[in-house]
């Protein structure tokens, strides 16, 4: 070996040991501004800061500093835990900075303005942190950057214009913030810039053409924002790009033909927008495309048979859209396609068969369109397929068996379609299947008892069909099995014992059949059933009062009309279920007054009850309405209860007919309990029930004034208080009831004037038909009118009776100057004809005695006046 000269070798220990003094002693001013910082933090007993102290070394002990030339050059305390700000950060003594990464921590407060003093900065994150405020311009006098993270942070106000300065930027991600404005166009003076993350912000404006002069860009997000206005076509010079995204913003007009020049492009998505026009057929061109993505906008046209080039797409969107015609043949020669998703369109014509090329494909979304004809048996050859969904559409014909070969399938949606013919019973193949949906179609036949291996099974719906069997037992298999719909077919026999060994049962809707005999208290075993609708069966017996023990989870329970065969009181125990939203047990042969327990938690999540056509008797229950909480209080921040799939049919008995109103069941408050026995007046109370929509207490013996405190119900469409013995006048107070859509008031004994220019005139005559002495429109003449024909007949009548007037006043006289004993007689006549009810010519007597001295004081008036104008 080469062996140097001394005076070299002593050189060369001179400059090692100069350099070693350097790294080790030349931080000083560094490490007491970082430890400054270090100090501002609100957690000081950082494990991971711990070796930040004053008598180690920074350069070579601290974590996450790393120095150069005896400089901090590195800063790296990602996912720290840090809490504190940026307020105290070294940027001044801090100059040859070249990397920072503070990102994963917990810092808030803003940016200071410093920071464009470390213009030796290359890379820059602050991402995942707390940071509030604006970006400060002085942003742009890092002319070095490169990298600029601040995603995920709370950030506002615009983009500054500066941004546009750090020429040497290759990544800008300032996506999950609250920016405002527009995208400064000065970003198209980035010429470098490969990575473009604004997305998840509020921006708003046009995407700016000057983004067709980043021709280096690889990756561009712009999704979740408020853009609008067209896409500009200069995104066609955007030849390298590989990703657009600009999907959930406002973006409206045509997609540009000039799409078709991104010939990098591989996952391409503008969902969630108001493109309208024809998809151009450019996008054939796109040969290098993985991923299009045009859902949830106004596409009009058919699909472009172009599409058929497009041989590497494995994900394909179109849905909700305004497409047309057939589904284009050559979408079977994509056979890489994994997703395909076309459903909410106006598609029509049969399903191609050459879909069944696509052998590779996962799901297939075709449902809300107007496809015809049967299923293609080609569809049974797609092994691959998990998810086949095909419902609301127009086809027929059987339901093919090759679809219990699917092997990987777990969810198979056929609903509302028109097809026929009996349930395979090779459904029962699919061991996977977690969601089965074949109502609302013409099926026949029974419930394959096949369906008891389907032992993942989730969701099992086959309402709306013919079937006419009774229910097999192997049903009760299915132990994964939470919803179970079954309504508006011919199911009968009885209910299965056997349910209540099904645990996850949460729906469970049986609606509409011959199902009979009694409900079996094994239903009471379930302990996460939350809806329970029986209705429109032969079912027969008592509730089982076991159901007061389903406190945890029951929300609905329906038994309405069951043929008038159950026969019971009312089941007050049931008001203390704390979830209890909805209770119907209309037209049944339920009897008996309605007693509370006493409690003041009784009912008091409650928004429907419907008890009408029973046989309930004696007076409303004050009690009951006083723990209605649910409709007592209109609060939109109150938690709705969450009812699926599940609706119901209110009735609203109205002007001799039964209206029949769909609504969801948390959206429409009611009491119906119409059609019973009840008697008595109605309790004011139920005026404090202000989230009420509907109420009905018509077809009842009900007595007594209407409460004012109705008029208080300022959330009511719909009241029927008509069939009843209701008097007086219609309260005044009714003139505030401006939701009000739907008024019975008739066969009553109301009289006097219906209240003047409100709503309550909207209403037909028949709103207050069989009230023969109530006055006004739209009943007659104004009460005005009649007021004046009133008072016109009374001044006649009056001179008929001045002959009477000497009559009356020797009577009075004689009565009051007394015959003895014959006036303690007299008084004693007038009091037994008043205790007998009939003290009619008392009582005209008395009318006419008013009259005179009415008259008497009128006359006095006027010479009084006259006396005083002389």
């Amino acid at each position: 070996m080469m062996m140097l000269p001394n005076n070299i070798f002593s050189l060369l220990q001179f400059f090692t040991l100069l350099y070693l003094f350097t790294v080790t002693f030349a931080s000083t001013e560094e490490t007491t501004s970082l430890l400054k910082w270090k100090a501002t933090f609100k957690n000081q007993n950082n494990s991971l800061l711990s070796s930040w102290r004053s008598s180690s070394n920074a350069c070579w002990d601290w974590y996450g500093v790393i120095c150069f030339n005896g400089r901090v050059n590195r800063l790296n305390i990602t996912n720290f835990s840090v809490f504190g700000a940026l307020y105290d950060f070294p940027f001044s003594s801090l100059p040859f900075l070249e990397y920072v990464d503070l990102s994963m921590n917990n810092l808030s407060g803003t940016i200071p303005p410093e920071i464009g003093n470390l213009t030796n900065l290359v890379y820059l994150d602050l991402s995942i942190n707390q940071i509030s405020g604006t970006i400060p311009p002085q942003i742009g006098s890092l002319a070095k950057l490169e990298i600029l993270h601040i995603f995920d942070n709370h950030l506002n106000g615009s983009i500054p214009n500066e941004i546009g300065y750090l020429r040497s930027l290759t990544e800008l991600a300032l996506s999950g913030n609250f920016l405002n404005g527009t995208i400064p166009a000065s970003l198209g003076n980035l010429n470098n810039l490969s990575y473009l993350y604004l997305y998840e912000n509020n921006l708003s404006g046009s995407i700016p053409a000057e983004i067709g002069k980043l021709v280096n860009l690889i990756e561009v997000y712009l999704s979740r924002n408020q853009l609008t206005s067209h896409i500009t076509p200069e995104i066609g010079n955007l030849t390298n790009a590989k990703v657009f995204y600009a999907f959930f913003n406002e973006l409206y007009g045509p997609i540009p033909i000039e799409i078709g020049k991104m010939k990098s492009l591989q996952n391409l998505s503008l969902d969630m927008n108001n493109l309208s026009g024809l998809i151009p057929k450019t996008i054939g061109d796109l040969t290098k495309l993985k991923l299009l993505h045009l859902n949830a906008n106004q596409l009009s046209g058919q699909i472009p048979s172009e599409f058929g080039n497009l041989k590497n797409l494995n994900n394909l969107g179109l849905s909700h859209n305004q497409l047309t015609g057939p589904i284009s043949i050559t979408i079977g020669d994509l056979t890489e396609l994994k997703h395909l998703n076309l459903f909410a369109n106006q598609l029509s014509v049969q399903i191609p068969s050459e879909l069944g090329n696509l052998k590779n494909l996962n799901y297939l979304g075709l449902s809300h369109n107007q496809l015809t004809g049967p299923i293609p048996i080609t569809i049974c050859d797609l092994t691959e397929l998990k998810l086949l969904i095909i419902y609301a559409n127009q086809l027929s014909g059987l339901i093919p068996s090759e679809l219990g070969n699917l092997k990987y399938l777990t969810g198979l949606e056929l609903s509302n379609n028109q097809l026929t013919g009996s349930i395979p019973s090779e459904l029962g193949n699919l061991k996977n299947l977690n969601n089965l949906e074949l109502s609302n179609n013409q099926l026949t036949g029974s419930i394959s008892s096949s369906f008891g291996k389907l032992r993942n099974l989730k969701f099992l719906s086959i309402s709306d069909n013919n079937l006419n069997e009774e229910i097999p037992s192997s049903i009760c298999n299915l132990t994964s099995l939470t919803f179970l719909y079954l309504s508006k077919n011919n199911l009968k026999g009885k209910i299965l014992q056997c349910l209540g060994n099904i645990s996850a049962l949460q729906y469970v809707i049986m609606s509409h059949n011959n199902l009979s005999g009694e409900l079996p208290s094994s239903i009471c075993n379930l302990p996460s059933l939350q809806i329970l609708d029986l209705s429109r069966n032969s079912l027969k017996g008592a509730i089982p009062q076991c159901f007061g023990n389903m406190s945890g989870h029951l929300e609905v329970l329906d038994m309405q009309h069951n043929n008038n065969h159950l026969n019971d009181v009312f089941p007050m125990w049931m008001g203390t279920l704390p979830k209890l939203r909805v209770l119907s047990l209309r037209s049944n042969k339920l009897h008996g007054p309605i007693r509370t327990l006493g409690s003041e938690n009784i009912f008091l999540e409650l928004r429907m009850l419907d008890i009408s056509s029973n046989a309930f008797t004696q007076n409303l229950p004050t009690s009951l309405f006083q723990h209605l909480k649910a409709m007592r209080t209109i609060d939109p921040s109150i938690e709705t209860p969450i009812f699926g799939n599940y609706q119901d049919t209110v009735a609203v008995v109205t002007k001799g007919l039964e209206l029949e109103v769909v609504k969801i069941l948390f959206l429409y408050t009611t009491i119906d309990l119409s059609n019973n026995k009840f008697e008595g007046h109605i309790p004011s109370i139920m005026g404090d029930l202000i989230a009420l929509c509907m109420l009905n207490l018509s077809h009842n013996g009900l007595q007594g004034h209407i409460p004012p405190s109705l008029g208080s119900l300022s959330s009511v469409e719909s009241l029927d208080l008509s069939n009843n013995h209701l008097v007086g006048e219609i309260p005044a107070q009714f003139a505030s009831l401006t939701s009000l859509e739907v008024l019975n008031l008739s066969y009553n004994h109301l009289e006097g004037c219906i209240p003047q220019g409100t709503q309550l005139q909207t209403f037909v005559s028949n709103s207050y038909k069989g009230n023969d002495r109530l006055r006004g429109l739209p009943v007659s003449k104004s009460c005005v009118d009649a007021q004046l024909i009133d008072t016109n007949d009374t001044v006649s009548r009056l001179d008929d009776e001045e002959s009477n007037s000497e009559f009356l006043s020797d009577f009075w006289k004689g009565a009051l100057m007394g015959y003895g004993s014959g006036l303690c007689i007299g008084l004693s006549i007038l009091y037994f004809m008043i205790s007998t009810g009939k003290p009619i010519w008392i009582a005209r007597i008395i009318v006419e005695l008013e009259h005179k001295i009415m008259m008497g004081r009128r006359k006095k008036q006027r010479r009084q006046r006259n006396q005083k104008k002389k």
